[in-house]
């Protein structure tokens, strides 16, 4: 089913929060294999717990733009550090190696827009 044109409304809380393979909780909003749509990106909650960290990954074919809601930290992307917090965009280009650490006291809580669609196939752990 192709449901291009059809407006699609989701919750946060509606979705099933799963352990990614990078480590980060993630909650799938949108993603077009699973909703029959024509859409170029998927679309994800994810989160990491204070002092906790993603494993070092690339995503192969897709690029990876992280958007900020809450909290601090930092993204190394080819090892070089970047501090992100709260209301920073960080586009992460097809097979950078990355990781995020939370070295806030908060959760850090952000969203991930991946074009084309992520899919497990294509995250290579290092």
């Amino acid at each position: 089913m192709n449901r291009k044109n059809s407006v699609i409304h989701r919750n946060l809380h509606d979705a099933v929060e799963f352990l990614a393979g990078d480590h980060t909780l993630l909650r799938e909003l949108l993603h077009p294999d699973k909703e029959g749509l024509a859409l170029p990106y998927s679309l994800a909650h994810a989160r990491l717990e204070a002092g906790t960290a993603s494993l070092p990954h690339r995503l192969q074919n897709s690029d990876e733009l992280y958007f900020f809601l809450h909290g601090a930290g930092v993204l190394y992307l080819e090892k070089k550090p970047y501090p992100v917090k709260t209301g920073d965009a960080v586009l992460v280009p097809a097979n950078c190696l990355q990781y995020l650490e939370n070295t806030g006291v908060d959760q850090l809580t952000f969203l991930c827009i991946v074009s084309p669609p992520w899919s497990a196939g294509q995250e290579a752990l290092e």
